[in-house]
């Protein structure tokens, strides 16, 4: 299947690239979330026609980007969970708890940006945190969970 970028998409390519996908991933992914159309000989010409107008939004976009990661650098958050007295947790600490405390601390952060690559926390202590804002753009926050008193 061909299609036509109208967004920068990690590990596939930028604004404006042809790119041939498998059916799957660009009729469930890519085309309803609005980063992509097929490659039609009329989409084609439309894209070309608002190329300006989804530069103009990208680069916003990652003009964004930059300005949250400038407020989250060195941003730190406590979640206080249910754990053993040895430290382990009775459950886990995942993106959705990690971004409810950040935005709570006044950090706008949406539970898909945060990128926990080895699954949940499941013990007490401090964590670096990947967050993904962009493409582009990620930093490295600080989680500290602890116990409920």
């Amino acid at each position: 299947m061909e299609l036509i970028l109208l967004q920068k998409v990690v590990n596939l390519g930028g604004l404006g690239d042809k790119v041939k996908v498998k059916p799957g991933f660009g009729r469930n992914y890519l085309i309803p979330y609005g980063k992509a159309v097929p490659a039609t000989a009329d989409n084609v010409a439309a894209f070309e026609a608002k190329r300006a107008e989804y530069e103009a939004k990208a680069n916003a976009q990652l003009a964004d980007a930059e300005a949250r990661k400038a407020k989250l650098e060195g941003a730190t958050v406590t979640i206080a969970a249910n754990a053993s007295t040895e430290g382990k947790l009775f459950g886990s600490v995942g993106p959705r708890d990690i971004a409810e405390a950040f935005t709570a601390a006044g950090f706008k952060l949406d539970k898909s940006e945060v990128v926990m690559s080895e699954g949940a926390l499941r013990r007490t202590g401090e964590f670096d945190i990947e967050v993904r804002l962009h493409a582009d753009v990620g930093t490295t926050v600080k989680v500290v969970v602890e116990a409920e008193a």
